[in-house]
């Protein structure tokens, strides 16, 4: 099934009244203003049905109800009816699985697993990730959790939804925070039928019966030695003799994103360019104060936080294109590279801008900072699928304009030269990850609906074949981009990069 598509140049006007796509409801989704916990009752392993007949000991209103992240009846400031997750809907959701499985053959079964939960160091956790591909086809955002999609024997686009997670457990949640629970899993998120993660076994045996094909891209095996999945997954479809990769398949989905999608990174774009360009205002100390000068930004921009640990680098550690230790001084001569971004509804935006903590250019800088500029100016307009390019021939087209631009600064390229100055790739795929859809090419053509980063940099090493003036100093300017038909859709215009601008803010 195709997803219903709007136009990038459509898409803007869409934004500019912050008016979010509305979609008729195929498949019951619970968006009542109550919601009815069930009576928990100890019994025997089985699946819970959607149509299956309930007994209810209380009732009590959605609002008042612990869930284990955010839904329109407790968040209303958060999500807006028929929101699962911030900009997405539950019909959204159900076209993403319908479409995935309109790829997959009969009697096939798509299988994933939710991340696991991360600790930092004993007992301390790390804020709770779920895996992008388990997200992106269910929403659902809670550790201990299994989705099933079975297909259909009917339309292609035809399945069933099994979710498995924790019931509701009061005790434990006292500890631990509150979960949604199984029936949520099924009223809420729309599973068509839900089950308790403990008798998962028992559960996808009935789910997976006379599958002949499962996808997963969940570990079966680690450093040769089978794990508990593995072994769950082989004992519940033991006539299935080896298991094909979902990636490829969900790549292709999340490659292309929808106006809902976009929408979540253009606002992202937005918050976070608007903080880079006050922080190109303030006047810093330390790199350790910019930074979080910028996470508190975004925060208070109501976003979710930062996408990423950012790169806050001064002077000749902006030559160090991942450094992110971020603890040491700033100096007024010196020019900042900082690479960060923050996120919506999971989305991420990703900028980089450099600018002279001083608020002026001195003329080396300045060179150097036209030149990277004028290459990076000149790749983003090529970011629109009437170029019918790739994002390997975009590093080309890019690679050739730094190269012009270095010639005439008096950089001497031959050898290994551009190597050393340009050592990385232009772009990258963005979305729910940095560094989307791992494993899809970079030589694709670029479609509307593609989102990547045009990130050409030049850093100049203390070499003698490189002008002296030019040595120590390291320029990277990136935007996030929606490909658009005829023209790039910029998603980070507001943070700014032209020199004047840069230096009118403290003027």
């Amino acid at each position: 099934m195709k997803l219903n598509r709007l136009p990038i140049r459509q898409l803007r006007q869409c934004i500019k009244q912050q008016a979010r796509p509305e979609y008729i409801q195929i498949r019951s989704v619970s968006t009542s203003p109550s919601l009815r916990r069930r009576a928990q009752i100890q019994s025997p392993p089985t699946l819970k049905s959607h149509n299956t007949q309930h007994a209810y000991s209380t009732s009590i209103p959605a609002s008042q109800f612990l869930f284990g992240q955010p839904v329109h009846e407790t968040h209303p400031h958060l999500l807006k009816p028929g929101e699962l997750t911030p900009g997405i809907t539950a019909q959204e959701y159900h076209e993403r699985r319908a479409a995935l499985c309109a790829l997959l053959p009969p009697n096939s079964a798509v299988v994933l697993r939710s991340a696991d939960l991360q600790y930092r160091s004993g007992a301390v956790f790390h804020a709770f990730r779920q895996e992008s591909n388990f997200l992106y086809l269910t929403g659902f955002s809670e550790p201990e959790s299994l989705a099933v999609l079975r297909r259909t024997d009917g339309a292609p686009d035809e399945y069933i939804f099994h979710l498995l997670c924790r019931p509701k457990d009061p005790r434990a949640e006292q500890w631990n925070g509150p979960w949604s629970g199984v029936d949520a899993a099924r009223d809420v998120w729309n599973a068509d039928e839900a089950g308790d993660i403990k008798h998962s076994a028992a559960i996808l045996t009935n789910a997976l019966r006379g599958v002949e094909k499962v996808f997963t891209d969940a570990e079966r095996t680690k450093h040769g030695v089978e794990t508990p999945f593995g072994s769950m997954l082989k004992q519940v479809a033991p006539r299935i003799s080896s298991f094909s990769p979902l990636k490829p398949y969900v790549n292709a989905l999340r490659a292309i994103k929808s106006p809902a999608e976009i929408a979540n990174m253009r606002h992202a774009g937005q918050q976070s360019g608007r903080a880079l360009t006050a922080a190109m205002r303030g006047s810093w100390t330390s790199e350790k104060e910019l930074a979080a000068f910028l996470e508190y930004s975004y925060q208070m921009s109501g976003l979710d936080g930062q996408a990423y640990i950012p790169v806050v680098a001064g002077g000749s550690r902006g030559l160090l294109i991942h450094y992110t230790l971020n603890n040491a001084p700033l100096e007024s001569g010196e020019m900042v590279l900082v690479d960060a971004g923050g996120e919506y509804g999971t989305y991420i935006t990703d900028i980089t801008r450099t600018w002279p903590l001083s608020g002026k250019f001195s003329p080396a800088q300045r060179d150097l900072y036209t030149a990277v500029l004028k290459a990076q100016r000149s790749s983003v307009s090529l970011c629109r699928a009437s170029a019918n390019l790739t994002l390997d021939q975009l590093h080309s087209v890019t690679e050739r304009g730094l190269r012009q631009e270095l010639k005439q600064l008096g950089f001497d390229l031959s050898g290994n030269a551009m190597d050393v100055l340009f050592p990385h790739h232009v772009g990258h795929y963005i979305g729910l990850d940095v560094h989307d859809i791992p494993g899809y090419p970079r030589n694709v053509v670029l479609k509307e609906g593609h989102c990547i980063t045009i990130e050409p940099g030049v850093y100049v090493p203390d070499d003698e074949r490189f002008p002296r003036h030019f040595r120590g100093l390291g320029v990277r300017i990136e935007d996030s981009i929606a490909v658009g038909d005829d023209n790039p859709f910029i998603l980070t215009t507001e943070a700014v990069k032209e020199v004047e601008d840069i230096e009118a803010l403290k003027s």
